[in-house]
């Protein structure tokens, strides 16, 4: 999906009144399933189960994304999912969000030796992003070409979940997707002195804007250039017709998006487990 005439009008009708737990979890879901595509990915996707594996050197993004399972086969998926890790030599993951099923679905990942913990799901109404301060040398420029991927990747490598690793498997999955506005992706950098600091990226599904990769190097940290960038993109999402933006935060960032007006309106449990993990089997 992007932002087309069609689109802006009905997101200038959403307010936080719809659903917007299914909204969380619906973008995140497209959002993994357009990374592992554009990373080839092995995808899956039949009534019981959609996966994504193999795509990515990171276990966050080779991910299992939807689930509805008899319980008298979840230990069969579940071991499933892990064999294609194993076989993809990758680590990878679980978002277990609030539509999955069955309900011991948590349990049976850990059982079979995946690690978990809740992320907040959020969301704002972008009508009522508020004001805050920016740095006054802070430039906020959307990426459009090769260099302004070169300068995402520069911050990413510094200050974003693997550092390197992640960040040129991300450039990489952008540039084969594009930056232009055929495709539902708006990626932003922020540079000061004309030096790459933080970025952030937006992803049209599901009728919202969701907020990803938000990164600042450690060296501007504390200085609200985090907030600055995300309120950048978000506005462009307002202005794009989009009424709602939505986001999964890690528990230490929620109150930072608290203060751009998110709520808490759910939770996606992310359980990973590596090949290397010996306690995969069940009891």
């Amino acid at each position: 999906m992007h932002a087309g005439a069609h689109q802006s009008r009905r997101g200038r009708q959403q307010r936080l009144s719809f659903d917007t737990a299914s909204a969380v979890e619906e973008n995140e879901i497209e959002f993994l399933l357009a990374l592992g595509r554009a990373g080839n990915g092995e995808e899956r996707t039949d009534s019981e189960i959609t996966w994504t594996i193999g795509g990515s050197p990171i276990a966050y993004h080779n991910a299992v994304v939807r689930a509805d399972i008899p319980v008298e086969r979840v230990d069969e998926a579940i071991v499933a999912s892990q064999e294609v890790m194993r076989d993809k030599g990758v680590a990878g993951s679980w978002h277990v969000g609030p539509s999955m099923r069955p309900g011991n679905l948590a349990e049976r990942l850990r059982v079979h030796g995946f690690d978990g913990a809740p992320e907040p799901g959020m969301a704002a109404a972008l009508s009522d992003l508020p004001d805050i301060g920016v740095l006054e040398d802070l430039q906020i420029e959307r990426v459009a070409d090769a260099k302004g991927l070169d300068a995402y990747e520069s911050v990413l490598a510094q200050g974003f979940g693997e550092g390197p690793v992640e960040a040129a498997w991300v450039r990489a999955v952008f540039a084969e997707i594009g930056v232009g506005d055929h495709v539902p992706w708006r990626h932003y950098v922020g540079a000061i002195d004309q030096q790459p600091v933080a970025t952030a990226t937006l992803f049209f599904a599901a009728d919202v804007a969701g907020l990803y990769f938000v990164s600042t190097v450690p060296a501007w940290r504390g200085r609200g250039i985090g907030s600055a960038i995300s309120r950048a993109a978000l506005a462009g999402a307002r202005d794009l017709g989009f009424a709602v933006a939505v986001l999964g935060s890690s528990p230490m960032g929620q109150r930072v998006y608290e203060r751009l007006g998110f709520r808490e309106v759910c939770a996606v449990e992310v359980y990973e487990w590596s090949p290397s993990d010996s306690s995969s089997a069940p009891s």
